[in-house]
């Protein structure tokens, strides 16, 4: 192992030791750590971060941002042992601060979906993937912490679940609206009597008690289903566009119950597991419908001071 592999080991050690997963981003450092190893070896440079960023396969935008941000901040850790290391611009090749506007559902969409849910085959198919669908538009679960529940993640006493190790290895009690509790309560009485010895602890199952798959290929199937379709030119949806429906409605809701909902931004916030409570403020200028919410409650107030 190379000095710089050693380097990179304790470099990715101390940031996991800090609670940060760095799944890819650790994958991405590994890459740099051989494409300088390859080349000789430091001293780490800005033309050799350059060179390994332009080395990425599909050269996005995004995708070079991103190797560059790896490499800068692997050169930071280098530069307290080594002072020949150069370190990058922060402003050389910024990663994109814009996102994709999210697919919102309505009602009567998420309606047409649970629906199309209920018509898969087996029986148990069909009730955990609505169950799945319903759970998601209801708490505004990720779809990977929807399917890594398992049934004593879910307190039906108390009404809530245990959404555990999430992203960031965050783990948080989620509360149930109690129409919620009892749709969960109805899916584990019938998931008992269709597959009364699961192979999994999961609550979500296949027929055969596997922990739930093939999410996006059957959300797919149930969209055409139900005919939901997007604009020409967007991103087709998402089972995680359930999580931003439910937190675009919140927002929505408060708004126009006339409740602060700046204040209470940072309780949504927690509730969704975001670890910066931007990453719930990006709604408010990302989604058009909260946009027009906005504008009709500014110009409410301005009618009240005239």
């Amino acid at each position: 192992m190379t000095s710089l592999s050693v380097a990179a080991q304790d470099y990715l050690a101390i940031r996991r030791a800090l609670g940060v997963q760095l799944v890819a981003h650790g994958r991405l450092v590994e890459d740099y750590v051989a494409h300088l190893d390859h080349r000789g070896g430091g001293p780490v440079t800005v033309q050799t971060a350059v060179d390994w960023a332009n080395a990425a396969p599909l050269k996005s935008r995004r995708q070079l941002a991103v190797r560059m941000s790896v490499a800068r901040g692997f050169a930071r850790y280098l530069a307290g042992f080594d002072t020949a290391t150069q370190i990058p611009p922060a402003r050389m090749l910024p990663v994109p601060t814009t996102r994709p506007t999210p697919v919102v559902f309505s009602e009567a969409q998420i309606g047409d979906l649970l629906a199309s849910a209920t018509r898969l085959s087996p029986p148990l198919r069909a009730a955990s993937f609505h169950t799945l669908i319903g759970l998601m538009a209801a708490t505004g679960l990720r779809t990977s912490e929807a399917r890594a529940l398992d049934r004593d993640d879910v307190d039906l006493s108390a009404g809530a679940l245990v959404v555990r190790c999430s992203k960031y290895g965050k783990t948080r009690q989620v509360p149930l609206h109690p129409s919620t509790t009892t749709a969960v309560t109805a899916y584990l009485r019938r998931r008992d009597r269709l597959c009364p010895r699961p192979v999994s602890d999961a609550l979500l199952i296949t027929p055969t008690g596997d922990r739930l798959h093939t999410l996006s290929e059957t959300f797919r199937r149930l969209l055409r289903e139900a005919a939901i379709t997007v604009p020409a030119g967007r991103r087709p949806p998402r089972l995680h566009d359930l999580r931003h429906t439910f937190a675009v409605a919140t927002l929505r809701d408060w708004h126009r119950a006339g409740l602060d909902a700046q204040r209470r931004l940072p309780a949504l916030s927690a509730y969704l597991g975001h670890v910066n409570p931007a990453h719930t403020y990006w709604y408010l200028q990302a989604v058009p419908e909260l946009m027009a919410v906005l504008a009709d409650r500014l110009d409410d107030a301005a009618q009240e001071q005239r």
